[in-house]
């Protein structure tokens, strides 16, 4: 056996000399290295939450509209302007994006909703049921009633908007708005539906139509939307599927400006940001503190062995070869640590993935950046948290590794064989 490999033997066996001392150290690190892809994967569940709640609810994670039509939102710039566009050729050719899953045409407009002596202002939100309950969970929020149907004069409203108008399911609307042409458009619409999304601002705000009878109310023909929200295969890539979706969209006859929802929804980006970074926080203070309780017991096992360390150097060892036998327990000592805390965490993160535990019982979630946050404390796992919290586990050790080993040959084998 080289001398590699009898380094090797002797850091194996001085490890367990004293295996209680040794095990303690390993349960350390090895709940050290648990503690960090636990914390990392509620952060990482935490993101996820608020991501598709911000963009799962209304925004969509992409959106296609007329290249003139933000920060505006005039009413008449449609896509492809008052000529408007083949809609279903649009949302084909978007689907048609490999990594693009669904697509939803929307048209918006403002107006005024009345009910006896009460009138609100609103945002009117035409769109088809079929295409937007895949591409979000707006319809998905209906609480009472069901979905407004095509050609039947209906319209969808939020429970505060209900409260406020003082009206109920089977209820009817006056619902006036500007039109395309200069006039007014009005008609009497019945209350389909009541939806309750937990966003106050959506809850009280929105009405919605059907895309044709919103088109017909506002004046506008069938070819003439605002904007096709759309959702894609991942979302952690949404602004590079966003700009590869741009690239396809640019030999289309009509212009069009495409945005991920990190441009629209920048703060939300920001947080998701800063949620992001704390996780490399979270890792460096748990090995941070560990590094300081590694070294305490490698230094201990150093001075245990002293004499033994002045044995091996008076027949001739050198002190590197007595430094690389700590460092090398180091190495052993991280590597078992790291194979304990991944047999015990991998199991963990799956059930608490698939089974999160539902704290709604106890209190209500919170609304950040615009997005709901539910009371649930949800896990997401990758292989980035683990392997970063494995690399900073072994770097854990071999670190506080350093320090022992080097004091390890500081005292003169003569004074360590005379006890002084």
């Amino acid at each position: 056996m080289g001398s590699g490999g009898l380094w090797w033997r002797v850091a194996w066996r001085n490890l367990w000399r004293n295996s209680h001392r040794t095990w303690v150290t390993a349960s350390g690190l090895a709940f050290g290295f648990f503690a960090a892809v636990v914390m990392v994967g509620l952060t990482d569940g935490m993101t996820a939450e608020l991501v598709e709640n911000g963009t799962r609810l209304m925004l969509g994670q992409v959106q296609v509209h007329a290249s003139d039509y933000l920060p505006e939102r005039n009413m008449h710039r449609t896509i492809g302007a008052y000529d408007g566009v083949d809609v279903d050729a649009l949302l084909e050719r978007i689907e048609n994006h490999p990594e693009v899953e669904h697509a939803a045409p929307r048209l918006f407009g403002g107006g005024l909703l009345s009910s006896g002596e009460q009138t609100k202002a609103g945002l009117l939100l035409g769109l088809d049921p079929d295409r937007e309950s895949r591409v979000t969970t707006l319809l998905s929020t209906v609480i009472a009633g069901r979905l407004p149907e095509s050609g039947a004069a209906e319209v969808l409203i939020g429970e505060e908007m209900a409260r406020q108008l003082a009206v109920d399911v089977g209820d009817e609307l006056v619902v006036v708005a500007p039109a395309a042409d200069g006039s007014m458009g009005n008609d009497l619409y019945t209350v389909a539906g009541l939806f309750r999304t937990g966003t106050p601002g959506v809850d009280a705000n929105y009405a919605v139509l059907q895309l044709s009878d919103l088109q017909s109310l506002m004046a506008m023909d069938p070819g003439r939307i605002h904007e096709v929200v759309a959702t894609v295969s991942n979302s952690r890539e949404t602004p590079r599927i966003a700009g590869s979706l741009a690239g396809s969209l640019r030999e289309h006859p009509v212009s069009l400006d495409v945005k991920s929802w990190t441009e629209l929804r920048p703060e939300l980006s920001e947080a998701v940001a800063l949620m992001d970074s704390m996780n490399f926080v979270i890792v460096l203070i748990i090995f941070a503190m560990a590094i300081f309780g590694v070294a305490n017991t490698m230094l201990i096992g150093s001075f245990e062995r002293r004499r033994e360390f002045a044995v091996v150097q008076a027949l001739g060892t050198t002190s590197g070869a007595v430094s690389l036998t700590v460092i090398c327990e180091g190495i052993i000592l991280g590597i078992l640590s790291l194979t304990v805390g991944a047999l015990v965490t991998w199991p963990v993160m799956v059930w608490w993935h698939n089974t999160p535990p539902d704290l709604s019982s106890w209190f209500e979630g919170f609304e950040w950046s615009g997005a709901q946050w539910r009371p649930i404390l949800r896990v997401e796992y990758s292989l980035d948290a683990p392997l970063i919290s494995a690399v900073a586990l072994l770097f854990t050790t071999v670190f506080a590794a350093l320090y022992p080993a080097w004091k390890a040959t500081r005292v003169p084998p003569a004074d360590a064989l005379a006890d002084r």
